[in-house]
């Protein structure tokens, strides 16, 4: 590939911690620009298990400017709206995605893929050219003026020139890296689980959501002819709630079990499948806002540094921009680290306060009333907002999507380099 890109400094040596979707994205970016890249990740395999994520705006610019829009369109999940649903499971009012190809996504977007074909999709952009480690995580690591040593779980070190932490809400290396007493999380007092059950007839590619007294909704949606994905969201601000995502997953499908027993609709058939889903995943819906994402030669990336939350649809899509800000700053900056990554602060600081400010916990909890009074109340306004076509001009008439009016930067690398 001939020498760094942007200048005569030599390739550096990156340890990425954390093989999801911002993980690869950096390392595909940081290959070309002629580094040389190792990805830690703790699973034994490609982590490509996971619910539905949508790109939005800026992340379905980042897809296309890493050449894989096509291969993105070639697994996407056909959603076409979202129903609120009676317990009768009849549609009370529903939303269409905004395919006009103008403005902004409505909840559902265009481009609904699974995480793990997302996943899977960017393993296939980059594994020719990145060292990937299975099977083994980042314990810990010292640094100097010249290098970071990391200290790998199989007893193992090596030293590179940056390590980056991608390594998800619960990141490690970000508790490394900042002061002990210090609490990244900002908390909506929402928890959610979600996992798979058999696909039913009934089953239609419109995603169904049904309100629950109690502030719980229940959330149904079909990603491919055998498959529905199941989600139980609660509002509750509780020590037993916030930990029992740290608890073995047997205690966290009791958990859940319990908390919805009585919820009516298809609860049952829900329930009944959580005890042998493929997977089974639980967590608090935090926000991570830290003002700093680097310390030395440390940096954090993706949820790592600014988890945005399911709420603000821009998950994914922050993790794929976040990425491609970095390794630009990276590829450009090469012999001269602490610019490239105060930079990569400066650049994409605005654009995380946009997606991160998109969620606002009392709208949120709006939409998850305590009593049947307030579902049936809110389930007649949304219903008079579509017969209006409210959502659907909303959306179309809107000047930009949920990142604002951000705009990526240059290219991170001539993608041409292949």
């Amino acid at each position: 590939m001939g020498m760094a890109y942007g200048s005569g400094a030599r390739p550096l040596r990156v340890l990425v911690a954390g093989g999801g979707i911002a993980g690869q994205a950096l390392a595909f970016w940081l290959t070309r620009g002629n580094h040389r890249v190792t990805v830690a990740e703790r699973f034994p395999a490609l982590r490509a298990a996971g619910a539905q994520v949508d790109l939005r705006g800026q992340g379905i610019e980042a897809i296309e400017r890493m050449g894989l829009l096509d291969a993105v369109r070639g697994k996407l999940v056909d959603e076409a709206g979202v129903a609120f649903v009676d317990a009768r499971g009849r549609a009370k009012a529903t939303i269409m995605a905004n395919t006009s190809g103008r403005g902004r996504q409505s909840l559902t977007s265009e481009y609904e893929i699974m995480r793990g074909d997302l996943v899977r999709i960017l393993h296939d952009a980059s594994k020719d050219d990145i060292e990937y480690v299975f099977g083994v995580s980042v314990d810990g690591f010292e640094q100097d003026q010249q290098k970071v040593v990391a200290h790998f779980s199989d007893g193992s070190s090596g030293e590179f020139d940056l390590l980056v932490g991608a390594d998800g809400q619960g990141s490690r290396i970000r508790r490394a890296i900042l002061p002990a007493d210090f609490d990244p999380y900002w908390r909506v007092g929402i928890h959610m689980a979600y996992w798979f059950v058999p696909r039913i007839a009934s089953d239609s590619n419109i995603r169904d959501t049904y309100m629950v007294p109690g502030g719980r909704q229940i959330m149904r949606r079909s990603h491919n002819p055998t498959e529905t994905q199941v989600y139980f969201v609660m509002r509750e601000e509780s020590e037993e709630a916030s930990a029992i995502h740290r608890e073995p997953v047997e205690r966290q499908r009791e958990f859940w079990a319990g908390r919805f027993r009585d919820a009516g609709w298809q609860t049952e058939r829900f329930i009944g499948g959580m005890w042998t889903s493929p997977f089974f995943y639980s967590q608090e819906i935090v926000q991570v806002r830290t003002d700093t994402w680097s310390k030395g030669r440390v940096v954090l990336a993706g949820d790592a540094a600014h988890c945005a939350s399911p709420y603000s649809g821009m998950g994914t899509s922050g993790g794929l921009v976040g990425a491609y800000v970095l390794a630009g700053e990276i590829n450009r900056h090469p012999g001269d680290l602490p610019t490239a990554l105060a930079n990569y602060d400066r650049v994409l600081r605005p654009f995380v306060d946009e997606i991160q400010g998109e969620v606002n916990p009392r709208l949120l909890r709006l939409g998850m009333p305590m009593t049947q009074r307030a579902i049936d109340a809110f389930q007649a306004a949304t219903a008079l907002a579509c017969f209006l076509h409210v959502p659907d001009l909303a959306a179309r008439f809107s000047a930009e999507d949920r990142g604002g009016s951000w705009e990526l930067p240059e290219n991170p690398a001539p993608i041409s380099t292949a």
